[in-house]
Order: structure tokens, then C-alpha cells, then sequence
């Protein structure tokens, strides 16, 4: 099938490359002539695991290429996906300037009987408001549908190849079995693909992630209780986890979730709520709770040195929102860091993957470390805030060897208390005991 994807950030791009590498021939489009450029000559501009492979893959095929140019994009494409960004307004709503000023654009190129597939995250009623939009602008008709991203990053591939459901808003059902044909290729396993109304597609999306997210809250919060009654959370973790109505996933404590989703869409869905005159009391609470939470780590760093943080020596591994991805959008480690250099600390930071980020948003502000233990050498403290694979099972004693003193913060619970006092370690965990020196 004729393919375009309108943005070629995380969303866009994973969706343009998967589409292809099943032999659907995919244009992607996007204003950044740089990163175009960049995309064009096999040079991925995100990091996620095996992607730069898949791109290079499907454009030495033939089936991918990139373009500025919209209307050239677009020409002979028969399904149009929409994936450009929404970001929140101070109010917490979604701006949808983007989408439209790309649904004009759009309209003006389509030709007649394409379906436009949203992407986009967005509120409720958006592509009916496109799809009136398109068509007053195009002068003819135009479906538009909503299929929405559940993509994880660090694993999008692997989401966007095995799903574990597809959503397909449409009011329309032969636009919704054009898009549904586009799928079968990857819900070979029997996972379904769901079909419903645009309303319901965009609500599902939302409510979704708006649940992930406060089971993350929700067991922060139990966390921040168990700190203060002396209580390892862990254990209380595994008591509620065994539960078959609960179970486990997303109920790891830490120091609260950011990235490009969650954050804006618990918003997203608090504000739309507020337009419609319902006030979404649990959703801003979730969000409250994790905005706190970031601070937890700054908290437990000046409680153990007293407040006096001027000059001190502190290391940090990891500032990308989660494992296996580069990006540091709403990133706890951005709180942490921005606390501690207020307070007059000097730091020296390192990421497996994100600190050309880092690098771009702080510029001198700090050390910027290629290496973990460089990071560590000499530094008074450590703090991990970013649970990647290598920080699990670090070399401890000659971290101990390394810091001035053997101190660790641990912002998502990676190291077991016994381990911690058999190398001498201060551990300060989220929700469990700390080990103190002179336990």
C-alpha cells in the first residue's frame, strides 16, 4: 500500500519504518530539512533499539524515503497518517496548532477517496474537527480516522510489531478495513484489532495512559507512607502484586515517571474533563503526586547532609525518563539537577544514551561524564535515578573505591540492603529502610 506519515519524531518514524519493513511503500514527511537529510542518509535521529537497522534496511528496498515536501509526499498516498505533536498549553489542554496547520495543508494536496489515520494523541472530537476542517478546505470529502499509538519507548518496536490490541476510530467502515488490512500483519498471534467510534478511540488512548500513570502515583504515594512507618515497600509491593485483580506492572516505586506521555496526557484528560464541566479530581491528584515526587531525591540528599549542599561533589547516573531511549523530556533527573545546582552543588552526570540532550539543554552548567565510574570518581555522593541494565549490578567495591564517600541514592530501588552493608554503602532507597553507615 501507498503510505505517508506526516512527522518524523518518535511516534512518526517508528510507524513509517514498521509499515515498510512489511512491504507497504512509506514516504515520510517532515519540515526539519536537517533532520530529513539526516533520515535520508540512514542516520536515525532517536535513539531506539534496532530502529537505525530497520530504517537503513528499508531504505536500501526502496520502500522508504523522506521528504519536506508535503504535497509531493502525499500525491499518490492512499492512507495519510497524522503524528506530529500536541504539546499542553500552561492550562495543561492540548495545543492542536500543529494538526491543524498541517490538516490545511494537507487538505489542499489529498486527492479525493485518501484516508487520514491520526495518530496524534488528542482530545475528544479532534478528528471530527479535522475531518469538517479538511473537507471545507479540499472542497471534497475527506475520512478521517483515529488510530492511536501505544508504543513504549525502548521497546516501540516490538509494540508496533506485536501489539497487544490496535485501535481503529472511524465512522466510516470502509475507511476503518482499509486501515484494518494495514494491521493483519502484525496481529497474526491473535491479538485484536478493535474497532470503534472516533470518540471512544480517542478517549481509549488517553484513559489508558492516564491509568498507567496512577498506578505509578498510587504506589509512590504507599512508598512515601512506608518511608516514614520504617516499612520496606517492596514488601508491601509483593503482597498487593500476587493479587490476580493487581499484579505487578507499573507498581515499582521511584522518583515519578516524565517522557513526552504521561505528564501531558494526565493533563490532557484533566482539562477537556473541566470543559465539559466535570472536575477529574483523582487525574490531577495523579499528576500532583508525581510533580512532588520528583523532589524526593533532593529531599533525601539534603536531609542526610543537613542542608548544606554548596559545594558538594555529586555524581549522577542516568537523566533519560526510562531505560532505552535518549529522551529527557519531563525527566525526574531534570528536577533533581536543576535542585541541586540552585543549592550550589557541582555535578558530574552521565547516561548511557542521552547526554548529547543534556548537553544541548544545560550546555557548561556541570560535568558531563561519557563514563560511569569517571562520573563517580571523587564525588560525595551518588545518585541513580535512571534504572538502565548497566547501573544494576555496578562494580561495587571499586565504586566505593572511587567515591569520596560511599553513598548512594537510589532513585529506583536497583540495590538489595544486605549487599549495600556487605560493601559498607549509606543506601538511601524510595519507600524501604536506608542502610546508614553505622548500621
Amino acid at each position: 500500500m501507498q503510505i505517508s506519515v506526516i512527522g518524523s519524531g518518535y511516534v512518526g518514524l517508528v510507524t513509517g519504518v514498521c509499515l515498510a519493513d512489511t512491504g507497504n511503500h512509506v514516504v515520510g514527511v517532515d519540515i526539519d530539512a536537517r533532520k530529513v537529510e539526516d533520515l535520508s542518509g540512514g542516520q536515525c535521529t532517536i535513539y531506539e533499539p534496532g530502529l537505525t537497522e530497520m530504517l537503513q534496511n528499508n531504505l536500501r528496498a526502496g520502500r522508504l524515503r523522506f521528504t519536506t515536501d508535503l504535497a509531493e509526499g502525499v500525491r499518490q498516498a492512499e492512507v495519510v497518517f497524522i503524528a506530529v505533536g500536541t504539546p499542553p498549553k500552561a492550562d495543561g489542554s492540548a495545543d492542536l496548532t500543529i494538526l491543524k496547520n498541517v490538516a490545511v495543508e494537507l487538505a489542499g494536496a489529498l486527492d479525493q477517496g485518501a484516508i487520514v489515520a491520526v495518530k496524534s494523541t488528542v482530545p475528544v472530537g479532534t478528528c471530527e474537527m479535522l475531518e469538517e476542517l479538511m473537507r471545507r478546505t479540499a472542497g471534497h470529502d475527506v475520512t478521517v480516522v483515529s488510530n492511536p499509538e501505544f508504543l513504549k519507548e525502548g521497546s516501540a518496536i516490538d509494540d508496533f510489531l506485536r501489539p497487544d490490541r490496535v485501535v481503529i476510530g472511524a465512522d466510516d467502515p470502509e475507511a476503518a478495513e482499509i486501515v484494518r488490512q494495514l494491521y493483519l500483519p502484525y496481529v497474526r498471534n491473535q491479538r485484536p484489532i478493535l474497532i470503534m467510534s472516533r470518540r471512544a478511540s480517542e478517549m481509549t488512548k488517553y484513559a489508558a495512559n492516564a491509568c498507567l500513570a496512577t498506578r505509578i502515583s498510587f504506589i509512590n504515594e504507599i512508598a512515601n507512607i512506608c518511608d516514614r512507618l520504617g516499612i520496606d515497600v517492596n514488601e508491601v509491593r509483593t503482597g498487593m502484586g500476587t493479587d490476580a485483580r493487581i499484579g505487578f506492572q507499573f507498581l515499582y516505586p521511584g522518583c515519578g515517571y516524565g517522557g513526552s506521555c504521561f505528564p501531558k496526557d494526565v493533563q490532557a484528560v484533566a482539562s477537556f474533563a473541566r470543559a465539559v464541566g466535570y472536575e477529574a479530581e483523582l487525574l490531577d491528584s495523579v499528576h500532583a503526586v508525581n510533580e512532588r515526587q520528583k523532589n524526593v531525591l533532593f529531599d533525601k540528599i539534603a536531609q542526610r547532609f543537613d542542608g548544606r549542599l554548596k559545594g558538594l561533589q555529586v555524581a549522577l547516573w542516568g537523566v533519560a525518563f526510562k531505560p532505552n531511549t535518549d529522551d529527557i523530556r519531563e525527566a525526574p533527573a531534570l528536577v533533581l539537577i536543576d535542585r541541586l545546582l540552585e543549592a550550589g552543588a557541582k555535578l558530574r552526570v552521565h547516561d548511557p544514551r542521552a547526554l548529547s540532550n543534556v548537553k544541548a539543554l544545560y550546555g557548561e552548567k556541570f560535568v558531563i561524564s561519557d563514563e560511569a565510574y569517571k562520573a563517580a570518581e571523587g564525588a560525595d555522593a551518588l545518585v541513580v535515578v535512571t534504572e538502565w541494565n548497566e547501573f544494576r549490578s555496578p562494580d561495587f567495591k571499586r565504586l566505593a573505591e572511587l567515591l569520596k564517600q560511599p553513598i548512594i541514592f537510589d532513585g529506583r530501588n536497583l540495590y538489595d540492603s544486605a549487599m549495600m552493608r556487605r560493601y559498607g554503602f549509606e543506601h538511601y532507597p524510595i519507600g524501604r529502610p536506608a542502610t546508614k553507615s553505622q548500621d
